[in-house]
């Protein structure tokens, strides 16, 4: 499946964005902002946001990194490891995080507005960098009274820096991790699920702990890979997502 490119409308100008649609759609469908890794929009990325689309969401993944000079789409897998985990994370570096911030929330506005979304019926979908992304997102939206429908958040690695914003997120929500991160140990993953889980009313928040998988399991990279946390992960993705983003039959 194919993606088209959408301009989204942000304070800044115009953001590129590559959007996908369900084949054959015949009336307004959820939708859902799905937020990149360190590494950009890159081939796992848009096949994730395929894989969405085929379930029969419209998904829109707006190129944060277009703001970079120069531009970078994405930063493509490679066997030198800690080389290319050292150029994403400069890529982050060098986006501001309240500018990344702003485009996710326009992302949403532009999600929202196109013809072919049911515009009460969007949420937000994030992996590592966008996993933290889309949890900053879903709070200042709520903050502006427009919330996301939900928000699926894979090892949110800035989490542990948002917990103070924790309260604000009222959308019913999915947090992943792994129970070998590296990057995110368990101990700071038990405090971010005390967090968004705090108050005895958030029965829509589902905590995912995948056992012996490490950060960034969903992503097909050898060294990152966890096959079995993968496929159970997505698959409770999908069953989140059918529950709280219902398709029409």
């Amino acid at each position: 499946m194919s993606a088209t490119t959408l301009p989204i409308p942000t304070d800044a100008g115009d953001l590129p964005g590559l959007l996908w649609l369900p084949e054959n759609l015949e009336q307004p469908v959820p939708g859902l902002v799905v937020l990149q890794e360190i590494f950009g929009l890159s081939e796992y990325i848009r096949q994730r946001c395929a894989d969405l689309a085929a379930l029969g969401y419209a998904v829109l993944a707006p190129q944060l990194f277009a703001r970079l000079d120069p531009p970078v789409a994405a930063v493509e897998d490679r066997e030198d490891v800690e080389a290319w985990l050292g150029e994403g994370m400069a890529l982050t570096e060098q986006l501001p995080w309240e500018r990344a911030e702003a485009d996710a929330i326009a992302a949403l506005g532009a999600l929202r507005a196109h013809g072919a979304v049911d515009s009460e019926q969007v949420g937000l979908l994030g992996f590592c960098y966008g996993g933290g992304l889309a949890f900053a997102a879903a709070a200042s939206a709520a903050e502006e009274e427009r919330p996301p429908s939900v928000l699926v958040s894979f090892y949110g690695s800035a989490l542990p820096t948002l917990l103070g914003r924790a309260a604000l997120v009222e959308a019913p929500s999915l947090h992943h991790f792994g129970t070998a991160d590296a990057f995110i140990p368990m101990e700071q993953v038990e405090q971010i699920r005390d967090a968004v889980t705090a108050g005895g009313a958030r029965e829509q928040v589902r905590f995912a702990l995948h056992e012996g998988a490490g950060h960034a399991f969903d992503n097909p990279h050898p060294a990152l890979h966890h096959a079995d946390a993968a496929e159970a992960a997505w698959q409770q993705t999908v069953d989140v997502l059918a529950e709280v983003l219902p398709l029409r039959a």
